[in-house]
C-alpha cells in the first residue's frame, strides 16, 4: 500500500486533468461508534458517519482512526441504501504534524531562521536544511552551522503532515447525494483484562468475590460514546510483521459502575457494557463485572513431590518442601455461576480487629460455569515439611526405561499452630507402581497420583513412610 496524503491529486482521463478536492470527514459526522475489545491487544472499531458525495470521483480524509489501525482490515461499506459507491484506493496516513517531522519535511529545502538579541532587535537570516539526524545542521550564505541559536520559520505546511491519523478514502459516487458510511477496522492498543477480589468471611467458610473489568487505550485516538463490548477467549491471530505505535504517556486509572451483559459468542464469551462510554487515549478505566457474596470456599494445605525422586538413589539427608496455601471454590450457580474471563484474584482476610490484610493472590486463566477455581495464595509460616528416602532397591533390568524398583520414603510433618491442621500430601509416581507399604492408606487420585490427607496436631508432628514398587 502507497502512503500518499496530497490535500488534492490530479488525474488525467482521455487528456482531460480534473482535479479532486479533499473532503474532511471529522467527528462531528460520527452518528455512532462501537468498539469490540479482545484480550490480546486488538479491538475491532464501527465508525458511522454521514456523508456527502458528488458525482463520480471523492477523496475523502476520515480523520481520527486508530495510530495503531491495521489498514489492510479497513472496510468501508454504505448502510443507508441510498448510494452506490466503488472503493478505488484507500491510503493511511500516519506521519503527524511535529516540530521534529516538520523540519525533516524541509530537508533540503530553505527556512528562515530568527533571531532577538538582547536589545529586542530582530534579525531574519535564509539558511539550508542539511540534516536533521541528532540536532539540525543549517548551511548559511557564508558558512554551516550545528544547532540552533533562535527559532525557525518555515514558509508553508507540507501537504503529506496530518494533525491526526487518518484514512484517505479515493471512491467512485454513482449519484451525488448524502449517505450514512460506516468504517470498520481491527486495530492494536486496546486491550481489557479481569481482576478480583475476595474477601474471606471471619468463619473461613465463604468469600464475598468481586470482579473488575480493566479498558486500557493506547491506540493514538480516543473514542467518545462508544458502545463497548468485551470478547473473553483466545483469538487466533497471525503474527503481523509491523504496527504503528503514536502513544508514549503511561495510562491513567478512571473508575466508572456498570456491571456488562454477558453472552455466548461462537467460541468465546461476550460482556456488553450497559451504557456507551468515553475511553480516551492514554487512559486505564474501570467497570464492575460481577459481585457474589457468601460463596462456599475450601482451605487446603499442600505439599507436592516429584516423580524423579522414584529414579534413582538420592543424597542422605532431609530435605525441605514448602507447604502451600490454597483456596478453592466453585463457579456455580448461586451467586456466581457466570463465565469468568481470566484475570488475577487477589484475596484478604480479616484480623483480630476486623481489618482486612492482604493474603496472596494467584492468576486464573478463563473458567466456565461450574468449574473450580484454585488459587495458590502463597507458603505456610507455622506448618513445616521435610522429607528423605529411606531405601533404594533395584530389582531388575539394565537401562532407563526396562527396570524395576523399590524405593521408600519418610515425610515429617511439624505443626506450630495452636490448632490442628490438614496436609495434602501429593506424590506423582511413575511407571507402573504398586504401594507395598504405607504408615496411612493412600488414595490413587489418577493413575500416576497417590495422595495422603495427613492430620497434623495442635503443636505437634507426624510423620508419614510409604514403601513403592515401580516398574518401566
Amino acid at each position: 500500500m502507497s502512503f500518499l496524503a496530497n490535500p488534492g491529486v490530479a488525474l488525467e482521463m482521455n487528456n482531460v486533468t480534473m482535479s479532486i478536492q479533499e473532503q474532511r470527514i471529522d467527528d462531528s459526522a460520527q452518528q455512532a461508534l462501537a468498539v469490540t475489545i479482545y484480550n490480546d491487544d486488538l479491538a475491532l472499531v464501527k465508525d458511522l458517519r454521514r456523508l456527502t458525495l458528488t458525482l463520480g470521483e471523492n477523496r475523502l480524509a476520515w480523520r481520527n482512526v486508530s495510530g495503531r489501525i491495521r489498514p489492510e482490515t479497513a472496510l468501508l461499506s454504505e448502510t443507508s441504501g441510498t448510494l452506490q459507491v466503488s472503493l478505488l484506493e484507500q491510503n493511511f496516513d500516519f506521519d503527524l504534524l511535529t516540530p521534529q517531522s516538520l523540519l525533516r519535511k524541509y530537508l533540503g529545502r530553505r527556512v528562515q531562521v530568527i533571531r532577538t538579541n538582547n536589545a529586542g532587535e530582530r534579525t531574519v537570516e535564509e539558511a539550508t536544511v542539511l540534516a536533521t539526524n541528532e540536532g539540525v545542521i543549517l548551511r548559511y550564505a557564508d558558512r554551516i552551522e550545528t544547532g540552533l541559536v533562535g527559532h525557525l520559520a518555515f514558509p508553508d505546511l507540507p501537504a503529506d503532515l496530518r494533525d491526526q491519523p487518518t484514512l484517505v478514502l479515493h471512491l467512485e459516487a454513482a449519484q451525488a447525494g448524502a449517505g450514512t458510511f460506516e468504517l470498520s477496522y481491527l486495530t492494536g492498543g486496546l486491550s481489557w483484562r479481569a481482576d478480583y477480589v475476595a474477601d474471606l468471611s471471619a468463619d473461613g467458610l465463604t468469600l464475598d468475590l468481586s470482579g473488575w473489568v480493566t479498558l486500557t487505550n493506547d491506540s493514538g485516538v480516543a473514542y467518545r460514546q462508544a458502545r463497548v463490548q468485551l470478547v473473553a477467549g483466545e483469538i487466533n491471530q497471525v503474527e503481523m510483521d509491523t504496527h504503528y505505535c503514536l502513544c508514549d504517556e503511561p495510562p491513567r486509572p478512571c473508575p466508572m459502575e456498570g456491571p456488562p451483559e454477558e453472552e455466548s459468542l461462537d467460541e468465546y464469551h461476550l460482556y456488553t457494557l450497559q451504557r456507551p462510554t468515553d475511553i480516551l487515549n492514554n487512559q486505564t478505566k474501570q467497570v464492575a463485572l460481577l459481585s457474589a457474596p457468601r460463596v462456599p470456599l475450601t482451605r487446603e494445605l499442600l505439599v507436592r513431590g516429584d516423580p524423579y525422586y522414584y529414579r534413582s538413589k538420592s543424597s542422605d539427608g532431609w530435605d525441605k518442601f514448602p507447604v502451600e496455601s490454597t483456596l478453592s471454590f466453585t463457579n456455580a450457580d448461586g451467586s456466581l455461576g457466570i463465565p469468568l474471563p481470566k484475570g488475577v484474584v487477589r484475596a484478604y482476610s480479616k484480623d483480630s480487629r476486623g481489618n482486612a490484610q492482604f493474603i496472596g493472590e494467584d492468576r486464573i486463566e478463563h473458567t466456565p460455569k461450574h468449574e473450580t477455581v484454585t488459587l495458590k495464595l502463597g507458603e505456610s509460616f507455622d506448618v513445616r515439611v521435610r522429607r528423605k528416602q529411606t531405601e533404594f532397591n533395584k530389582l531388575s533390568g539394565t537401562g532407563r526405561y526396562n527396570y524395576a524398583y523399590e524405593a521408600a520414603f519418610a515425610l515429617e510433618l511439624k505443626n506450630a499452630k495452636a490448632d490442628p491442621v490438614t496436609v495434602k500430601v501429593m506424590e506423582p509416581i511413575p511407571g507402573d507402581w504398586t504401594m507395598l507399604l504405607e504408615s496411612q492408606p493412600h488414595t490413587k487420585d489418577a493413575s500416576n497420583l497417590a495422595f495422603w490427607l495427613v492430620q497434623v496436631p495442635a503443636e505437634g508432628a507426624v510423620t508419614l513412610t510409604w514403601r513403592v514398587q515401580v516398574r518401566h
